[in-house]
C-alpha cells in the first residue's frame, strides 16, 4: 500500500525531505519503522529504535501497535518540550 510520510524538525533536516510517498506492506507503525530503518543511511540513523521518535497517524498520536491503512499519513518527529 502507499502511504504519505512526513518528517518534522531535526528529522526533516537530517533526512533532507519533508515528505515522501512510500510503498510498504507494513500493517502497523512498528513494522513501518523497521522497513524505513532497513533502507539504511539517514533513515536508519534518525529512526533507530533506541531513539525517542514520536509518531502520528492521520494527525493522531500513535503507538507502535497503531494500524496502518492505505493512503494514510504517518508523521515522524522528535520529542519536543515547550515553555
Amino acid at each position: 500500500m502507499k502511504i504519505q510520510l512526513r518528517y518534522f524538525a531535526s528529522l526533516r533536516e537530517t533526512i533532507g525531505v519533508g515528505s515522501e510517498t512510500f510503498e510498504t506492506a507494513a500493517t502497523d507503525v512498528a513494522s513501518l519503522r523497521q522497513a524505513l530503518i532497513a533502507r539504511g543511511g539517514v533513515h536508519a540513523q534518525c529512526l533507530a529504535l533506541d531513539l525517542p521518535v514520536r509518531v502520528a497517524v492521520n494527525q493522531v498520536m500513535a503507538s507502535d501497535t497503531s494500524p496502518l491503512v492505505g493512503d494514510c499519513e504517518v508523521a515522524f518527529f522528535p520529542p519536543v518540550t515547550g515553555g
